[in-house]
């Protein structure tokens, strides 16, 4: 059993603390916002996570786990420090912003009284355990005091991160003192993951270079889509047929609207950031970029070419999240869609799970007029007198809805699949015009005048509500 100090409550210090607590140590988590750590003390967390509320409430309960704005509690008598503070894109053309890191490392200076090993959790640029190093170095109120730095990067996914921490592909050290990165390593042996332990620099790289090729997969298969599309393939059929191949595997080839989150917008950018300020000229960084920007256009493209002029409609929109099992809006496409959809005079009428508040909050600051937005209870609310639906967020949800109760509710069954999620054969047989990313050329598009519910597939015998009872 350990003492560790988790400085940071979002998604990798709440899931990191939470988690180590679970395997049995003593763990206390500290955050400056003073409204969060209240919350976290009375069991309301910032973060929607599946499975994490009941983890933390367990653990504060054993009384392994506790919450604390102060760092000198937080780092009295502890073994680790787990710097886990955001590093959100800063204005300097896509670099990593290391104010909350370098402050972190301050506030560790002035407390710290005994020898401790920080470790990076946050993913941080190639170079930043120097960083930490000098800060607290330069720093320190007892001069005295030792210390060593490693890289841990986090290998988190939104909506499965309490599986992704417990059975890791691999765990990731890097210092330039072997004895704090085995320390640490200590700490993962009995998740029985493999442990790579490397300097400090190539264990900061390891986490851009993945999170870039994982973007890039994605950037691919949305390219590939476009190509689909205008050749009359299927990306679905596709993606099966290249996944099948050992050397491409099948995970992140889903065409759709690109990625977004936390993670990869910000890593690619600043990766290319740093290969950009160390002279070299990041061709494919740039594309991966460009390309899942320009793949949300797509989706008003598609509205546009079936329904004409969207002044006057009614746009349904399923989905606000970026990915399904999260709330989290960072980068989420929904914004950019429902952003160029009401500045063309529609109202949107948008439905989620879990991301309402947040969605929210996240379209007021985009500056998007919520007047023209409707936010519903369901997603059948949603469809009552829509003149299309956009699937945006891939919740399970939406792929066991009653399709036939949809298309009657809505005023034209127009069916936009953002995340391919339906077939579309299906669909047609359901009477919708149906759209996915890449599914082949299909019909020409029709614009339909409000109230139209016929098909645009004359020789595909529709199916009723009585014929599927």
């Amino acid at each position: 059993m350990s003492n560790i100090c988790v400085l940071g409550t979002g998604y990798v210090g709440l899931v990191t603390g939470t988690c180590f607590a679970d395997m049995g140590n003593n763990v206390v988590c500290v955050d400056v916002i003073e409204e969060k750590i209240a919350k976290l003390k009375q069991g309301i967390l910032p973060i929607y996570e599946p499975g994490l509320e009941e983890m933390v409430e367990r653990n504060v309960h054993a009384g392994r786990l506790r919450f604390t704005t102060s760092y000198k509690e937080g780092l009295d008598n502890v073994e680790f420090i787990f710097i886990a503070v955001p590093t959100p894109t800063g204005a300097n053309q896509g670099a990593a912003d290391m104010r909350y890191v370098e402050t972190a490392a301050r506030m560790v200076a002035e407390e710290l009284d005994h020898y401790a090993i920080v470790i990076n959790k946050s993913t941080v640029p190639v170079g930043s355990g120097d960083v930490v190093s000098r800060v607290i170095r330069n720093n320190l109120k007892r001069p005295e005091v030792n210390f060593a730095v490693v890289s841990n990067p986090e290998f988190l996914r939104e909506g499965a991160a309490l599986q992704d921490f417990q059975h890791p592909d691999r765990v990731v050290l890097g210092s330039s003192d072997i004895e704090a990165a085995q320390s640490v390593a200590r700490l993962y042996l009995s998740l029985r993951a493999p442990i790579i332990v490397t300097d400090i620099y190539t264990a900061e790289m390891i986490k851009y270079a993945s999170n870039a090729f994982l973007a890039t997969k994605i950037s691919f298969i949305n390219e590939i889509a476009q190509i689909c599309e205008r050749l009359g393939a299927d990306v679905k059929e596709v993606a099966e047929g290249m996944g099948h191949d050992k050397r491409i595997g099948r995970a992140f080839l889903d065409a759709g609207l690109g990625y977004g989150g936390s993670c990869f917008p910000k890593d690619v950018r600043a990766l290319a950031h740093m290969a950009d300020e160390a002279g070299l000229h990041p061709q494919m960084l740039h594309a991966v970029m460009d390309i899942n920007h320009d793949q949300r256009h797509l989706v008003i493209n598609k509205l546009t070419n079936i329904l004409g002029a969207l002044r006057g409609c009614v746009i349904g929109v399923l989905g606000l999240a970026f990915k399904p099992n999260t709330d989290d809006m960072r980068e989420a496409a929904s914004v950019d869609i429902i952003r160029w959809v009401t500045s063309q005079g529609a109202t949107v009428r948008v439905y989620d799970p879990v991301a309402v508040e947040t969605g929210r909050a996240a379209l007021e600051r985009e500056g998007v007029n919520l007047d023209m937005v409707d936010f519903c209870g369901s997603a059948y609310d949603v469809a009552t007198g829509a003149d299309a639906l956009v699937v945006v967020t891939e919740w399970n949800e939406f792929k066991s809805l009653n399709m036939l109760q949809v298309r009657a509710a809505m005023r034209r069954p127009v069916l936009i699949d953002g995340r391919n999620i339906y077939e579309a054969n299906e669909m047609n047989r359901y009477g919708f015009i149906y759209r996915g990313i890449g599914r082949g050329t299909g019909p020409a598009p029709t614009i339909l005048p409000p109230g139209d519910t016929t098909s645009v597939l004359s020789d595909t015998p529709l199916l009723t509500l009585e014929e599927t009872k």
